[in-house]
């Protein structure tokens, strides 16, 4: 079975899944949110469809290691999220995750335009690779 990831933010959400041996995360897509049941309803049939069995939420904690409001809103995602899949859920903390992400993009020559459309997946892969090395 594979482990997925998600990087949630109020306009997209960047998935990531692994191998089927939880060994290698990969960027899965940057999801733009439409409104909350449908992304709900996206994400349960994602995880589905995969044969995914272990979601892994990054929490963006704030840099002194604090819940902001961000952490709030995640897991209040997460809890709305549970009533549409009995997944189990796994929390991560995703400080500095994005950064990282941006920073591989720019070495890679990545446009700013382009990178826009896939920090958060890279994100996401960053969260679930982390989560896999475990």
């Amino acid at each position: 079975m594979r482990k997925a990831a998600l990087d949630v933010g109020d306009v997209r959400i960047g998935i990531a899944t692994s191998d089927v041996m939880g060994i290698i995360a990969s960027g899965y897509e940057t999801y733009v949110r439409k409104n909350t049941e449908d992304d709900y309803r996206y994400l349960a049939k994602f995880f589905a469809d995969r044969e995914v069995d272990t979601v892994v939420i990054g929490m963006p904690y704030n840099m002194d290691g604090t819940e902001g409001d961000r952490v709030e809103k995640t897991k209040a995602f997460a809890e709305q999220l549970r009533q549409f899949t009995a997944l189990p859920f796994v929390y991560v903390d995703e400080r500095l995750t994005t950064v990282q992400a941006e920073r591989m993009l720019i070495e890679g020559g990545v446009r700013r335009d382009k990178r826009k459309k896939v920090i958060d997946k890279v994100a996401a892969t960053i969260i679930l690779q982390s989560y896999l090395d475990r």
